[in-house]
């Protein structure tokens, strides 16, 4: 019979709960250890007393995918009823759909073309003298020409990551489609959708075991270790090395809340294209729950800033610098014994919900394999 591990997991996110759930179910002890109040990390969700809306309290969390076990995995804990995410984007005092479609080509320009009218338009627009696009910005303008890009892609990217989008590498723009029909659905994925009574409560559910025990507002740290046959972090990967060669690049949110009677803006999500508005969106939160009804709303303006020692880091931002200090990082993780990095912050990736489950799946049935070898890494972050 296998012996029954004393296992810790850092992080009360999707990435911990799931393998701290999986590793419950096979008879092991799990320490779950978050230094905040709450579970579910950015994926926080709560009532606001006043309104009754459901706001994501770190911003819009969709979740949307293609793979069958992950979904069918995250309505065992909740129902998630359908959700389509419709972005609308605001530039020089218009009003368009995100991503960029055929209603916006046909509105921006002022034209009525059709499918492949408006693929010959745009491919006659592109700077096709860029044969290797390098940069985000060479990626747009070899993609959709001067006029769209300036419009939709360059002030809010500039916004988004702190800098000029000829700075930034040009992968980061192939999560932005162009369509040549009327679809405005942002997420191409098979399965989209909302839990009914929002990510927090799921997440509680995942974590409901006899063999876990929660530890909220409470730090893991290095005098921990010895306590447990294996660590699975989620935390960052620079914290759990106390910074060792410095810390990894971040960009963080800031949000600006504000409440009102009625509708604000008709729809949950308004990008700000132009540079002159600081703020790069407004969530509009009852309408992430559109199955609701509710007579006031819960808005945010969301701007975005480097990230500092004290701040909530949300996305890497892997450039150059970054890479070379993350790997250090990597090498040095290498070197650890019984700990496996997980997640968003602890592989420095960016991750969409449904990835970061999968991953979690993973890692766990590695875990449990008979005679299997825990790696720092299922997924290195280089």
């Amino acid at each position: 019979m296998p012996r029954i591990k004393k296992i810790a997991v850092v992080g009360a996110g999707f990435s911990g709960a799931v393998i701290g759930r999986e590793l419950a179910l096979a008879g092991h002890q799990i320490d779950v250890f978050d230094t905040r109040s709450h579970i579910a990390g950015n994926c926080h969700t709560e009532r606001d007393p006043a309104t009754g809306v459901m706001v994501h309290v770190y911003g819009p969390h969709i979740f949307h995918t293609d793979d069958q076990e992950v979904w069918d995995y995250v309505n065992r804990f909740q129902t998630f009823l359908p959700y389509k995410n419709r972005v609308k984007t605001t530039s020089s005092g218009q009003i368009y759909s995100l991503p960029i479609n055929l209603h916006t080509i046909n509105q921006f320009f002022g034209k009525a073309f059709r499918p492949e009218e408006a693929r010959a338009f745009i491919d006659e627009c592109a700077d096709k003298t860029i044969g290797d696009p390098k940069t985000f910005e060479e990626q747009a303008l070899r993609f959709v020409g001067k006029d769209l890009y300036q419009a939709f892609l360059k002030g809010y990217t500039q916004k988004q990551w702190g800098c000029s989008p000829a700075e930034l590498p040009a992968s980061i723009l192939k999560r932005l489609p162009v369509r040549f029909n009327y679809d405005d659905n942002y997420f191409f994925h098979k399965h989209q959708g909302m839990p009914e009574h929002g990510y927090t409560e799921m997440i509680g559910r995942i974590l409901d075991h006899t063999n876990i025990a929660v530890h909220l507002e409470t730090r893991f740290h290095s005098g921990l270790r010895k306590d447990f046959d294996h660590i699975f972090y989620s935390g960052p990967l620079d914290g759990y090395f106390d910074y060792e060669y410095g810390r990894l690049g971040y960009r963080t949110l800031d949000f600006e809340r504000f409440t009102y009677e009625g509708d604000y803006q008709g729809c949950a999500v308004m990008n700000y294209g132009d540079v002159s508005i600081p703020h790069t969106r407004v969530t509009e939160h009852k309408h992430l729950s559109p199955w609701e009804d509710h007579s006031g709303s819960v808005c945010y303006r969301e701007f975005s800033r480097a990230c500092g020692p004290d701040d909530i880091p949300y996305y890497p931002i892997r450039l150059m610098e970054e890479k070379e200090q993350l790997a250090q990082y990597v090498a040095r993780s290498l070197r650890e014994a019984a700990v496996t990095f997980v997640g968003r912050l602890g592989t420095y990736r960016y991750l969409d919900m449904d990835v970061t489950i999968r991953e979690a799946l993973d890692t766990v049935r590695l875990y449990l394999s008979a005679g299997a070898e825990m790696p720092a890494f299922l997924h290195r972050p280089l």
